[in-house]
């Protein structure tokens, strides 16, 4: 019973892999789509933080003139939005439109004595187009927060007395400033407003906040802080609801920042309620507004090409200067940035990108697509059944079955789960046969004839380096097709397991090469438990942990970068265009040619295999960088595989020297 229990797991084997073929050809029309969409939208837009403008004004001598000049220069560079956030009164103040007073000052300026037991805030007005244009918002902001407003008029001019103390004042917010975004519109530029969620949200006013954004244009939303608007009164107020048909109603979309340490709460809501009109955006700092000219340039470059962002933030600060002795600003350094100088905007337009009012991309999905998914989901489960098999054959069967039932199970409880699940345990699979399968035929081809010629050597290492490619590159349409979905291109929804991706095929196929490829038996597996240990094992052991350490450190975006790869990085990303990663074509892929061309005459070579398996499984893991267009990172992982083979036939030769000249000189060494 039990042989033949083995028996058939053995032969399902070969049914297995015609699961996964069927798999990968059910993929073809979802990878299709998912191009497809990452293709429909090609505006880059440019935004400036309006705020920074005003706040660098302020240090300028005629900071009115100096705003009037900056924004020509700023639209002749190709900035077409503004991004105006919520007004205070203190930048109101800041902007000229109103003086402020607290109750004593008050009393001062009007040759009173200060009143006892008050603090209040004064407001006068410094033009009539203020009074009248700011008048009735600031009212209706402080009314609607219980605080008392009254008319006060100085010299004959109107103001607004506020029952609450100055410092309270200055901190609520209230409609964008509608002189500056007439100004603005009027001068051709977009508006994007920066709303935030610190006050009690209020449907009619959003309406009509809704209403005025909609007559100047508004297309989208930038929310200011860690919150969207109505999220703090969502649970008792159902305001996220609310605030998405109001934006529904005037086509207004989202903006999303990049790299965010934490979502803003209730982003995901709201985008799923405006049907995903969402464009990613990428925000250059205040710090960062300094650096080279050609940095930003590479910078706009990369995220509009590599990362699908489609708006590009740019901010400004004074800061104080000892060299200089004076205040300084970056905006010049922007705008050379964007020009002839630093050339962001016409590199832009080179990777086949249109300056233009942002657009969010059209998701396209083919006619019966679930049924593809539901085949493609099969084929997954085929290709984990495949791994488990070659570690423990007896549960090949019932690893295929079992996976069957859970995912139908997962579908209906938890289908971003049963996703994402899948598609982590699939991208695991892929390389690590793949490098089992070629450990397996180096060792029996070592086997069966030790001596083979290095012409034989050479081409069999390199036809094996493009077989195990090509498997390794099967859990590919299965991670694309199985998180095709805008949630994950839009990064509101993130793939999960990449550190587990970047470490359990090379931990796997350690596992086989020292346990499973010599068939150790119990007993000697007893043994090497009861070796003593010695201190080259502690440092040999210390070596691998600071080296997995640092190279876990490497997988995410906020890796370590070292001094040379900088320079590499800029140099290949202007030779090819797109830049493969150095764990491929400088350390995996070389490993994996001359570990294979040594382990064919040398069995101990087939330990450098366990490295090699880091560009295979990269490989994969490129594509689940999912913000990343498909055909980049399928260039990005064949130009890899093409210098990496360069560098190992360079490792080659190398070797044959260093070979050649042990064997000439080993014998007068030894016998010294």
């Amino acid at each position: 019973m039990r042989q033949k229990w083995q028996y058939w797991n053995t032969v399902s084997r070969k049914w297995l892999w015609i699961l996964v073929i069927i798999g990968l050809i059910a993929s073809i029309p979802i990878i299709a789509d998912r191009v497809k969409t990452e293709s429909s939208a090609k505006n880059v837009e440019l935004a400036f933080d309006y705020r920074d403008l005003v706040e660098v004004a302020a240090y300028q001598v005629h900071p009115q003139d100096f705003i009037d000049q900056k924004l020509t220069e700023l639209k002749d560079a190709g900035v077409i939005t503004m991004a105006v956030y919520e007004s205070t009164l203190e930048e109101f103040r800041k902007s000229e439109r109103i003086t402020i007073y607290d109750s004593v000052q008050a009393a001062n300026l009007t040759g009173q004595i200060p009143p006892v037991n008050e603090n209040y805030t004064y407001i006068l007005f410094t033009s009539d187009e203020s009074r009248e244009a700011l008048s009735s918002i600031i009212e209706d902001t402080f009314e609607r927060l219980d605080i008392p407003v009254n008319p006060w008029t100085y010299l004959n001019e109107e103001g607004l007395v506020l029952q609450t103390p100055t410092e309270n004042a200055k901190l609520k917010p209230m409609l964008p400033d509608p002189i500056a975004m007439a100004e603005l519109h009027e001068r051709g530029f977009n508006i994007m407003p920066r709303l935030g969620d610190a006050l009690p949200y209020d449907q009619e006013a959003a309406a009509a906040m809704m209403e005025t954004f909609e007559q100047y244009g508004v297309s989208r939303i930038l929310f200011d802080g860690d919150k969207v608007k109505g999220y703090n009164d969502n649970e008792d107020m159902k305001s996220l609801s609310a605030f998405a048909e109001l934006m529904n109603k005037h086509g207004i979309g989202l903006a999303a920042i990049e790299n965010l340490k934490k979502p803003q709460s209730g982003f995901s809501t709201l985008a799923y309620l405006t049907d995903y009109n969402v464009t990613r955006l990428y925000s250059l700092s205040e710090s960062d507004a300094n650096l080279d000219v050609n940095v930003i340039s590479d910078r706009f470059a990369l995220a509009t090409k590599d990362r699908n962002i489609r708006m590009l933030y740019l901010n400004a600060a004074p800061a104080r200067s000892a060299l200089t002795a004076q205040v300084t600003d970056p905006l010049d350094n922007l705008m050379d940035a964007l020009g002839e100088e630093g050339n962001a905007v016409q590199r832009m337009e080179d990777n086949g990108f249109v300056m233009g009012k942002a657009e969010p991309f059209d998701v396209a999905e083919t006619g019966g697509e679930r049924y593809f998914k539901a085949v493609v989901v099969v084929g997954s489960v085929a290709m984990i059944a495949l791994m488990i098999s070659y570690f423990i054959p007896f549960l090949t069967l019932p690893a295929f079955v079992l996976g069957l039932i859970g995912s139908a199970g997962l579908f209906l409880l938890r289908p971003t789960l049963l996703e994402q699940a899948l598609a982590l345990l699939a991208a695991i699979s892929a390389p690590t046969v793949a490098m089992i399968l070629a450990v397996r035929k180096i060792n029996a081809a070592q086997v069966r004839k030790p001596d083979l010629s290095v012409k034989s050597r050479l081409s069999k290492s390199i036809l094996l380096y493009v077989w195990t490619s090509i498997l390794s590159f099967v859990g590919v349409p299965f991670m694309i097709a199985l998180l095709n979905n805008i949630t994950y291109s839009l990064v509101i929804d993130q793939f999960r397991g990449v550190s587990i991706l970047y470490s359990g095929p090379v931990l796997l196929v350690a596992i086989y090469v020292f346990f499973y490829l010599k068939s150790m038996s119990v007993a000697s597996i007893r043994q090497l438990l009861n070796r003593p240990i010695t201190i080259l094992m502690i440092v040999a052991v210390g070596i691998v942990g600071v080296v997995g350490y640092y190279y876990m450190t490497r997988t995410g975006n906020a890796g370590t970068v070292l001094p040379f790869e900088a320079q590499l990085r800029t140099f290949l990303e202007n030779t090819f265009g797109v830049r493969p990663r150095n764990k491929e074509f400088l350390l995996g892929h070389p490993m994996f040619v001359v570990g294979a061309f040594i382990a064919l005459k040398y069995r101990h070579g087939i330990y450098l295999l366990i490295i090699a398996a880091i560009a295979q499984l990269s490989m994969v893991g490129t594509f689940a960088h999912i913000h990343t267009p498909v055909h980049l990172s399928l260039i990005r992982g064949l130009l890899g595989l093409g210098l990496g083979l360069i560098v190992g036939l360079i490792a080659i030769l190398v070797w044959q020297v260093l070979e050649g000249c042990w064997k000439k000189w080993s014998p007068i060494l030894l016998r010294k």
